[in-house]
C-alpha cells in the first residue's frame, strides 16, 4: 500500500530555483557590459599557464601604446588605460553604439610567482599579450629517488 504525503504548496519556490540556476549566467554576462554612468569597460582576458610561463591576453582593439599601461606588483598584474571615442561627430546620426569607450583597469592575481624583471608585453591585431616567466621556485622540479 502506498502512503500519500501532503506537500505544502510554495508558489515561488520554482522562481527562486530559476534565479539560483540562471543568476551566475546573468552576472557574468552583464559584468562585461559598459555602465553608462561610469564610462567604464573591462576588456576580456585569457590567462594561460604552461611549464615556464604565465601568459595573459587582453582584447584591446583600436588602442595605441600610449593609451595602455601594464604593471606588476606583489604578484598582481595591473592592466589599465583609456579607449577614447572619436571626437568629430558633426553631420552624423548614430543608429547604434555598441563599442565600449572610457577608462578601464584590470588587476589579476597571478596563479604562481613570476619573475617581474623578465616580463614582456607586446600588442598586435588588437590583442595585448603579456608573457610572465615563472620564478624558479614555482617551476616543477624532478626529484630523483635514491634506492638503498
Amino acid at each position: 500500500m502506498k502512503e500519500k504525503y501532503l506537500a505544502r504548496w510554495e508558489p515561488f519556490r520554482d522562481l527562486v530555483s530559476l534565479r539560483d540556476d540562471f543568476g551566475p549566467l546573468f552576472e557574468t554576462f552583464f559584468s562585461r557590459l559598459p555602465r553608462d554612468d561610469e564610462g567604464f569597460f573591462a576588456p576580456a582576458i585569457d590567462i594561460i599557464e604552461n611549464n615556464g610561463n604565465i601568459e595573459v591576453k587582453a582584447e584591446l582593439p583600436g588602442m595605441k601604446k600610449d593609451e595602455m599601461e601594464v604593471k606588476i606588483h606583489d604578484n598582481v598584474l595591473y592592466i589599465s588605460g583609456e579607449r577614447k571615442q572619436e571626437k568629430e561627430i558633426k553631420d552624423k546620426t548614430f543608429h547604434r553604439i555598441e563599442r565600449c569607450y572610457g577608462k578601464f583597469s584590470r588587476s589579476i592575481m597571478l596563479p604562481t610567482e613570476v619573475e617581474a624583471d623578465k616580463v614582456k608585453a607586446s600588442y598586435k591585431d588588437g590583442v595585448l599579450n603579456i608573457v610572465l616567466p615563472k620564478s624558479e621556485s614555482a617551476k616543477p622540479k624532478q626529484i630523483e629517488v635514491e634506492v638503498k
